[in-house]
C-alpha cells in the first residue's frame, strides 16, 4: 500500500486545517490505519486512530479537536484538524497495518505502511 499525505499548510493559532491521505489501493476493510505526528526533535507521536469497523481513538492532546475519517469510495483518509495551537506543529504522517484490530498503544513500528509526511505550522 503506497499512501500519500495532502493538505498541511501554516495557519494561524485557533484556526482549522484538513489533511488527506490518499491510499493506492481499498483499506477500506481489515486494515488499521493512523495519524502520528513529530514535532521538531521529538520522537513520532500518536495522534489518531481508525479501524476497519470505522471505530476511532484520539491521543488526549487532540480529543475533541480532531477527527478522523475514511472515505472508502476515494480511498482517502481524512484528519480535521480545528482549534489549532502552536504545540500542533509539526509533520504530520499516516500509516497503515493489515490487521483485524487496532490498538492505539501500538507504536509506529507496527505499521509497514507510511506517507512521506505533510508539515502543519501554527
Amino acid at each position: 500500500v503506497q499512501l500519500v499525505e495532502s493538505g498541511g499548510g501554516s495557519v494561524q493559532a485557533g484556526g482549522s486545517l484538513t489533511l488527506s491521505c490518499a491510499a493506492s489501493e481499498s483499506t477500506a476493510r481489515g486494515y488499521c490505519l493512523t495519524w502520528f505526528r513529530q514535532g521538531s526533535g521529538s520522537e513520532r507521536e500518536w495522534t489518531a486512530l481508525i479501524g476497519g469497523d470505522g471505530s476511532t481513538s484520539y491521543a488526549d492532546s487532540v480529543k475533541g479537536r480532531f477527527t478522523t475519517s475514511q472515505n472508502s469510495a476515494s480511498n482517502t483518509l481524512a484528519l480535521q484538524m480545528n482549534n489549532l495551537n502552536p504545540e500542533d506543529s509539526g509533520m504530520y504522517y499516516c500509516g497503515a497495518v493489515r490487521a483485524a484490530i487496532c490498538s492505539m498503544q501500538w507504536t509506529p513500528r507496527m505499521f509497514p505502511y507510511w506517507g512521506q509526511g505533510t508539515q502543519v505550522t501554527v
